[in-house]
């Protein structure tokens, strides 16, 4: 299982188109009659391309100087000034709101025969069940009032985690339900003028168009040998973490797609705190 973020606190990376702002479509509704009123365009803003970027998932702070993209958790507040990517766990449920889930949302818990919960062990978070469109939209409805605050909030961008959840259900998911679910958080994000990145899961690339992905945010495609795979997809939008300092330097020779490349410590830690590691290309 490769390293996506602190367990317990969360941030976000994404890049989007760099030539043109994408025009999408906002929900409206009249008050007086609940018919739609005629669609209001909303922008989504590209951010620099092959910017440099720090990934700060762990905790903000100020950025060194030259970076232009910042990745947050969705509980930390934008950056002024830079490009800032807001950090959902969409697709499992961090270990501090299981309880929440529970009690709230039981049924879209995905849970084994026995009624046990899928859990995804590396990080000790509960898969959401995705499974069937029911499950979808009410689990959408959720996530996207995390992505609706983002972007009130002022970022740029959205990151949904863990779209690769299925690879860790034990079959009980497949690709076709995480790209599904995907694509209904993608239109809430592109409603709410808000970029949305494919994070990880080079398996789901041929399909980043029908979802509707703008950029790619990815760990370790240097260690894996994948950069080439996302840059040619989204050349010159891919936003790569490395946690060793020889795949920072793969992934760096690799600059046909001009990736953003940033070396992060495992626990994407702030500067101060013990093992607290920074480096770009």
């Amino acid at each position: 299982m490769r390293p996506r973020r602190v367990a317990l606190v969360t941030g976000a990376a994404v890049v989007v188109a760099a030539a043109v702002t994408a025009v999408v479509l906002s929900r409206t509704s009249s008050p007086e009659t609940g018919d739609a009123r005629p669609p209001r365009p909303v922008r989504v803003t590209p951010p620099p391309v092959s910017a440099a970027f720090d990934y700060q998932i762990g905790g903000p702070y100020p950025p060194a100087p030259g970076v232009r993209v910042v990745s947050r958790d969705r509980s930390a507040a934008p950056l002024a000034g830079r490009y800032t990517i807001c950090y959902v766990n969409a697709f499992q449920a961090q270990p501090d709101e299981l309880a929440w889930w529970r009690r709230a949302h039981p049924d879209l818990l995905l849970r084994k025969l026995d009624g046990a919960l899928v859990i995804d062990r590396d990080w000790n978070e509960a898969l959401l069940d995705v499974s069937t469109p029911a499950r979808r939209a009410a689990a959408a409805a959720i996530v996207g009032t995390w992505i609706d605050d983002c972007a009130h909030r002022g970022f740029q961008a959205v990151e949904p985690d863990n779209l690769d959840s299925y690879e860790r259900s034990g079959g009980r998911l497949t690709p076709d339900d995480n790209a599904a679910f995907a694509a209904l958080l993608a239109r809430r994000a592109h409603a709410d003028g808000l970029a949305i990145a494919q994070k990880n899961t080079a398996g789901l690339l041929s399909r980043r168009r029908s979802i509707g992905f703008d950029l790619a945010v990815t760990e370790e495609c240097g260690r894996y040998d994948e950069c080439d795979r996302y840059a040619s997809a989204y050349p010159g939008r891919v936003f790569d973490i490395e946690y060793r300092r020889r795949d920072l330097t793969a992934a760096c020779r690799d600059r046909a797609g001009r990736p953003s490349v940033v070396l992060r410590d495992r626990e994407v830690s702030p500067p101060g705190t013990p093992g607290h590691r920074f480096a770009t290309c």
